[in-house]
């Protein structure tokens, strides 16, 4: 690399101004730049590997060095593998899915709009817009779109997409809420010296002033009031502009029609010299219009700052081990079977298999829960968990967006994004409201004409813009980001929005016993043995190591020496497991159900419930006892207090369903259920019309988990049981299933009152403004923006716990 010009700024090789101390970090060492703009473009190109512009520039000629580098003027980077792992998630089969940052999305015609443009498009299978967070969320076939024709497509449309990247959005929060404070200082100080002028001629104090004096105040209005129109309201026409793009009606073609309208009668009055001039309406109107805005934008960032907090808490760099020795490493570079090194009070840069003989870590980012867990050789550690202890190896299994952590913000990201039933109702009704009040302005505006002309275009102005529904379509977005939050800080990941439809009508909850009453912690606590028991130690260690029930568990270690299977072993669902010896002896090891299949009189002792036998003989009787979740009871207890009935639906022996049931208070049990007659209890409960919920963590429960109108499971699940789930609990606590039902309860009534506030707002003002003529335009967009603040404090109370 040539040597850079004394005092030239690092990027552009401009002169740094005096006084600017901005740097930006490349090859390890500080590089001094000239303003934020270059400090921000060259973050950009070292960020994406593109650092190779600075070696190879002419320093010799600056004027004819390009800004960007040709890779970052073209889009197709985001298709490049390298920089997709820092945002592309790899879904089942060849589906991909990423979190796009869309800046100027101001409300749901945006956000239809853009749901609208990709999901036309061949290979998108999905797109869905959160507008709390500003977030677009696409799931996409890469073998028919790339990322570069997604985001060149949103351009088309007005609309700026990137990959979303936590630290990023929460500066260009920032820079939004600049931008805002600029818009707002400037109609501010319009608005007060507008409202100076015009204030004597409100109480007719300089009512006797000569034309020509009048004439040069609202020339002087007119200079004040001309920068707010052009360069503060200027949002607003933004969006009604990609609205009537669209072909929708938002909040934003009203105001826009509000503000260009005044302004334009005020233009005409001033070099006529004759009429009325609106400037102190048109100033007003706009800092109250905007101060809403810069409130709400400040709710989105809390919602932001909910939602990413995991993710901006990841370190960025890892130690990683090589033949040489360790290196420092960029998280993003990390590949699947790297080994990596995390000393004491760092946090996991990646998903992994320890290595080391023992860890303890805090994984309360995952679940909520402070206290450390303990992870032995050979066990996955997740990242964004805490080493507590000594220093740690982890052989790399998952990284960047491939993490279970990252899957989490996804999920969350799913589930602010998805639309209840009821907000697609209130969307649509927003957008026929607009077209109401558009109408209903028209008629107002000839009838004030006819009646008394003088009042006409104020008392249209104050009708556009007191009934515009922001509060309304604000309503439910709020309320629902506030809950899917509060849920995430309890523990539980919400996939979707759906159990806000389904806790209204709740009927049923159902519960599976093992590993979801029970902590699935098993002992062995008594055996019978027929044969040597030597042989059939190694004989179930061997079966059980191809079972993830928790019932294998303490047995997968009952003999040093596991035999070894040649031949396939077979799982059959609810019963057990199948295996031919090598001798060709067949053995099946299971439930009694599943033994007395082969042997009709076997005489098999009643609670042991893992027996072992061939086709002729019972080889070995087992019990394994598993204990009672610490807070089942009072989880039962609860809902039948909130009147709801709870069933249990095991495939376990019926005398242990049966004790477990008594212990907890289930009148309804049900014993030595496979899958499919699971799944024909949920069918007919819902044929009943019945709402039921389904709470299960194991491997055969994914069907009924699919079945229930809403499902639960828990983080150490099996990974069919956690796709099939709408409701993660990371927390692994049974009381979570209240906190759900308590949290959603609580944001529908929530929504109610912001849906009650913002329909007896709109229905009572229209009236006044429009028959009384009662209302100036600038307490119009005061009482608007009022209106709005009301709906989005009321729904921060969710936040709290």
């Amino acid at each position: 690399m040539q040597e850079l010009p004394k005092d030239a700024c690092f990027h552009c090789l401009q002169p740094i101004p005096r006084g600017v101390e901005l740097t930006v970090d490349y090859e390890q060492q500080p590089r001094r730049v000239c303003c934020a703009g270059c400090q921000a473009v060259a973050e950009t190109i070292i960020e994406h590997g593109l650092s190779a512009y600075y070696k190879h520039r002419d320093l010799d000629k600056p004027q004819q060095t390009p800004i960007l580098p040709d890779e970052l003027n073209n889009l197709d980077v985001y298709d490049h593998p390298d920089v997709q792992r820092e945002f592309v998630r790899v879904l089942d089969g060849d589906m991909q899915q990423a979190a796009l940052t869309v800046s100027n999305i101001t409300c749901s015609a945006c956000a239809w709009l853009i749901e609208r443009e990709l999901q036309a498009i061949t290979g998108v299978d999905k797109a869905v817009v959160n507008l709390s967070s500003q977030r677009l969320q696409v799931t996409w076939d890469p073998n028919q779109v790339s990322v570069s024709e997604m985001i060149k497509r949103l351009a088309g449309i007005g609309y700026q997409a990137l990959p979303f990247q936590p630290n990023q959005q929460e500066q260009q929060f920032s820079r939004q809420r600049k931008g805002f404070i600029r818009r707002l200082g400037l109609a501010g100080l319009a608005t007060m010296q507008v409202m100076m002028l015009a204030f004597a001629l409100y109480f007719g104090v300089v009512s006797d002033l000569d034309e020509t004096t009048r004439d040069y105040i609202w020339a002087v209005s007119l200079v004040f009031a001309t920068p707010v129109i052009l360069y503060s309201a200027q949002p607003f026409y933004m969006g009604a502009l990609r609205a009537l793009q669209a072909k929708q009606l938002n909040m934003d073609v009203p105001v826009s029609i509000a503000l260009l309208g005044a302004y334009t009668a005020s233009v005409y009055a001033v070099f006529k010299g004759t009429g009325e001039v609106y400037f102190e309406s048109i100033s007003m109107f706009t800092f109250f219009l905007l101060s809403g805005r810069y409130l709400e934008l400040l709710a989105k960032e809390r919602a932001l700052r909910f939602a990413t907090n995991r993710l901006t808490l990841m370190p960025q760099l890892a130690t990683r081990e090589t033949e040489q020795g360790n290196e420092s490493i960029a998280v993003k570079q990390l590949q699947q079977g790297d080994v990596i090194v995390v000393n004491p009070g760092e946090t996991i840069a990646a998903d992994g298999e320890l290595l080391s003989a023992e860890a303890w870590v805090d994984e309360s980012l995952l679940s909520g829960e402070s206290l450390p867990n303990r992870r032995v050789t050979g066990q996955t550690v997740v990242a964004g968990s805490i080493n507590q202890q000594s220093a740690i190896r982890i052989k790399v299994t998952a990284a960047a967006q491939q993490t279970v952590l990252a899957g989490i913000v996804a999920m969350q990201d799913s589930a602010l994004a998805e639309k209840p039933q009821v907000q697609q109702v209130i969307d649509k009704v927003a957008g026929y409201f607009v077209s109401g009040i558009l109408v209903i302005a028209t008629l107002t505006f000839l009838s004030w004409w006819w009646i008394q002309p003088e009042h006409a275009l104020w008392v249209t102005l104050a009708v556009l813009v007191a009934t515009c529904p922001c509060a309304l379509s604000l309503a439910a977005p709020t309320a629902i980001t506030g809950t899917i939050h509060r849920l995430n800080r309890q523990g539980i990941l919400v996939k979707g929005a759906q159990v806000l439809e389904s806790v209204k009508s709740l009927d049923v909850v159902c519960f599976d016993k093992t590993g979801t009453l029970t902590e699935g912690k098993f002992k062995l606590v008594d055996r019978i043995d027929v044969a040597d028991i030597e042989y059939t130690n190694a004989l179930i260690s061997g079966m059980e190591a191809f079972s993830e029930h928790p019932l294998a568990l303490p047995l997968k270690h009952l003999s040093d020496r596991p035999y070894g299977f040649e031949q396939q072993i077979k799982l059959v669902a609810g019963m057990g497991l199948e295996a031919v010896t090598n001798k060709g002896e067949h053995l099946r090891l299971g439930s009694a159900e599943f033994i007395r299949q082969w042997l009709p009189e076997a005489d098999i002792e009643p609670g042991y419930n893992v027996i072992l036998a061939s086709q002729s003989q019972v080889l070995a009787q087992l019990k394994v006892e598993d204990e009672l979740r610490e807070d089942a009871a009072a989880t039962i207890n609860k809902l039948h207090r909130l009147g709801v009935q709870t069933q249990l639906i095991s495939g376990d022996d019926m005398s242990r369903v049966r004790m477990v049931a008594e212990q907890l208070g289930i009148h309804e049990y049900y014993g030595q259920q496979k899958p499919d007659d699971k799944l024909t209890l949920i069918k007919q409960l819902q044929q009943q019309g019945k709402t039921v919920w389904m709470v299960g963590d194991g491997l055969n429960d994914g069907p009924v988990l699919a079945q229930a109108h809403l499902s639960m499971t828990f983080a150490n699940a099996s990974d069919l049981a956690k796709t099939a789930a709408d409701v993660v609990i990371l927390s692994n606590k049974l009381g979570s299933v209240n906190d759900v039902i308590e949290s959603a309860q609580k944001s529908r009534v929530i929504m109610r009152q912001n849906f009650s506030w913002a329909l007896l707002y709109n229905v009572s003002v229209l009236p006044v403004a429009a028959l009384g003529g009662l209302i100036a335009p600038w307490a119009a967009a005061l009482g608007m923006s009022l209106s709005s603040l009301l709906v989005i404090a009321n729904s921060l109370r969710l936040y709290r716990e």
